[in-house]
């Protein structure tokens, strides 16, 4: 009986002991995975990082009159506070995922038996805080993988332990409402859409606190699966999703019986738009702003695309949506125009006018494509010609009767290059002259179809856009206004004499503000050659010029390339009493608890002085005021913007009418305008249309009008006189020192 006894008692023992063992190891083994013993279990997160949780969040694009203008990201994610959503959402979401989400700790007993019934296939069943960990700490990537990671089954268990543990953390150091903020936050849903505030943008055009519950139950269903169940793709799918998720709704009351029947019959309706890094306003302009921010964001130790960063720009959301109209307005008038003039003919001429034999091919051999396909193919161009000219189904941009559109058609590729030349292209930016803030930019007709900006990144003959600085060195040295000098030929090292765009000297004295004002060569070139083109470069740099200028005297007529940026730049010294403002475009960049980080102060200095910043102000009004005869710029009179209000400005046109640019500016705004085509080849091949006056003007003028007619816009740049400074120690009279003169004259005869 004793021995029988004893035989239990060991049992007995054996199996406490064998249960105390597993324990232990058990323990012991979460201890392992919790503190990664010999690299084998991969890291998980801290204390500290669960306190501060980084998940990736996308930086986003303020104007100055704080409209949200567009996103940089990896994944498009914009976080809200557990006030901001919708009810349904909530209950939608603890219905499906986890409806003892308020009981538990962090792990669910039925979801962990789940677990490990599907441990082969990565079994599901996790709570919302082993979701949220899981989404939060990115568990399965590399940097969380350790040696016995990588082992099939064991793997999915170390990966299960460890999402275990930091729920556990979690649940620890956050409130359920905060775990369920969170979790929205992290999710993904398809679409590019990362959190549930873009979510619910880009499914429904709604903040996430007005979905209902149909939308609610087909959001929260895309988590199982974005794509299978995607309203886009499978909308099927996703309907009969969404019902699955109102029935868990109504199995735990959140909804009736009735109310789940009736929602069932109704259809999705969505509101679908993906947002993108092209979408939203001044998409040209965002691409630049984006090549200085990832500059900025390396020499500053930031994440652009994750950090969340909040940029404040300088452009108005109004003022460029006057921009953009100003440009479209006009285009669709004038590529009309373009359209019927080369009609049965090819828009690539040489300067001789003749069609430009292989031009396709040859701009063919530019693309990035060609580089590609090339390399691919060892060098081979025959083979890469051979799938330029195979046709195929595109969507291209299109016009027709005056407007822009987009429609799908059968074309090559080479065919396209050929087709996209047949449109004109333009630039327009406007920033204030005292601030040197940008308030606009306008990079061309359409992102989507032309990424070429012709702001900043492109650069062309500005033509007599860039004689002004010829006249304000001349000014700075000896000559006023109303210096006179004779129109004649003017006969250079070489053999070059520039030539009048009437063909024909006048062989009369010319004061400079007429010469400018008719935007007459032999002038300029006369003033060039007095002083030299060395000095002439010296005052470009000062005035904001960067880019690589010429040093023959052809650069008075404007040769040389430059973009808008730079040349509007100058302007604005003339508006700014002389001083050059570099044109700035943010004034401050704050992290995503809105703590500034960095705040942008424009660079100044005195490049003329007040004086002769003046000067070349009055100059040229001479352009569009009416009062020199044979002016370039009269035709402004037109848009009515010049009463009660001072105007100075400058047009140019390049050789072979490839280059058309109007430049101006108002007491507190400036704006300069070019258009053209993709190349210098692709023109009109007549004055008539290509001259500046004619193809760029009317932009300018457009975006004034609207500017003058919007009492907000009107009241904040007021029209006005430009302000002249105390003491002028130059006559700007001309008629009246000549009147003196002459009597001087006489009185000396006599």
């Amino acid at each position: 009986m004793q021995v029988i006894k004893g035989k239990y008692y060991r049992v007995i023992m054996g199996l406490w002991v064998s249960f105390a063992s597993l324990v232990l190891l058990i323990i012991l083994y979460f201890v392992a995975v919790a503190y990664n013993w010999f690299g084998w279990f991969g890291d998980i997160p801290s204390l500290s990082e669960l306190e501060n949780p980084r998940n990736e969040l996308a930086s986003e694009v303020y104007s100055a009159d704080n409209v949200l203008m567009g996103k940089y990201y990896r994944e498009n994610r914009t976080p809200v506070k557990y006030e901001e959503l919708s009810p349904y959402l909530v209950n939608a979401l603890i219905a499906t995922e986890d409806i003892r989400f308020e009981e538990h700790s962090g792990i669910d007993a039925y979801a962990m038996i789940r677990a490990i019934i599907k441990l082969g296939r990565d079994g599901g069943g996790s709570t919302i805080s082993q979701q949220l960990a899981k989404n939060l700490f990115r568990m399965r990537k590399e940097e969380s993988q350790g040696s016995l990671t990588k082992t099939p089954i064991l793997g999915i268990l170390i990966t299960k332990s460890k999402e275990w543990l930091t729920a556990i953390m979690i649940e620890r150091n956050y409130t359920k409402r905060e775990i369920i903020e969170m979790y929205l936050n992290t999710v993904e849903f398809g679409s590019n859409a990362f959190g549930i505030s873009t979510a619910a943008r880009t499914f429904f055009d709604k903040h996430p606190s007005q979905l209902n519950v149909q939308e609610s139950a087909t959001l929260v269903g895309l988590l199982k699966a974005p794509s299978y169940y995607s309203p886009i793709s499978n909308p099927k799918n996703s309907k009969n999703r969404r019902n699955t998720v109102m029935e868990q709704m109504q199995k735990y009351n959140f909804l009736s019986a009735s109310e789940c029947e009736n929602l069932k019959r109704t259809p999705i309706e969505l509101h679908y738009g993906v947002e993108d890094h092209i979408s939203g306003m001044a998409p040209y302009f965002r691409v630049e702003l984006q090549k200085f921010l990832l500059k900025w964001a390396q020499e500053n130790k930031r994440d652009l695309y994750k950090d969340g960063l909040r940029i404040y720009t300088t452009l108005d959301s109004k003022l460029q949506r006057f921009a953009e109209e100003s440009v479209r307005e006009h285009l669709e008038k004038f590529q009309g125009i373009f359209l019927d003039y080369w009609k049965g003919r090819k828009p690539w001429v040489n300067e001789w006018n003749k069609e430009i034999p292989g031009f396709l091919e040859k701009e063919a051999r530019k693309t990035e494509r060609y580089k590609i396909m090339v390399k691919e193919n060892g060098g081979s161009e025959a083979e890469f010609y051979k799938i330029m000219r195979k046709p195929t189904r595109m969507r291209v941009y299109a016009y027709k009767h005056g407007n822009f559109y987009e429609k799908d058609t059968l074309m090559s590729p080479l065919d396209s290059i050929g087709y996209y030349k047949h449109f004109l292209q333009s630039g327009f930016m406007v920033m204030e002259p005292q601030s040197g803030h940008i308030k606009a930019w306008v990079g061309g007709i359409n992102f989507k179809h032309f990424k070429y900006d012709h702001v900043h990144q492109g650069k062309r003959q500005p033509g007599s856009t860039f004689k002004p600085i010829i006249y304000a060195m001349a000014l700075d040295n000896s000559y006023t206004p109303c210096t006179q000098i004779v129109d004649q030929p003017v006969v250079f090292g070489g053999g070059w004499t520039p030539r009048n765009a009437n063909l024909a000297w006048s062989y009369s004295p010319m004061s400079l503000r007429a010469g400018i004002a008719t935007s007459t060569n032999s002038i300029v070139a006369q003033l060039i050659k007095n002083l030299g083109t060395k000095m002439a470069i010296e005052y470009s740099r000062d005035l904001g010029i960067t880019s690589p200028l010429d040093s023959s005297a052809t650069i008075c007529l404007g040769t040389s390339s430059v973009n808008i940026y730079e040349l509007l730049g100058v302007y604005s010294t003339f508006a700014n009493k002389g001083k050059h403002t570099e044109p700035v475009y943010i004034t401050r960049i704050e992290d995503r608890y809105g703590n500034l980080i960095h705040e942008f102060v424009p660079k100044v200095h005195q490049a003329i002085s007040e004086e002769v910043a003046y000067q070349m102000t009055y100059m040229m009004q001479g352009s569009c005021d009416g009062s020199v005869p044979g002016a370039t710029s009269v035709a402004l009179g037109q848009y009515g913007i010049g009463n009660n209000n001072e105007i100075a400005c400058k047009t140019g046109t390049t050789q072979w009418n490839a280059d058309a640019w109007f430049m101006g500016y108002t007491r507190n705004l400036a704006a300069g305008v070019w258009v053209g085509g993709d190349t210098w080849a692709t023109r009109f091949e007549t004055i008539v249309w290509g001259q500046g006056a004619v193809l760029a003007l009317p932009v300018w003028g457009r975006f004034f009008q609207k500017v003058y007619n919007d009492p907000e816009m009107s009241k904040r740049y007021p029209k006005g006189a430009f302000e002249k400074p105390e003491e002028m120690t130059v006559e700007l009279d001309c008629a009246k020192m000549q009147a003196e003169r002459q009597k001087l004259y006489q009185g000396i005869e006599d």
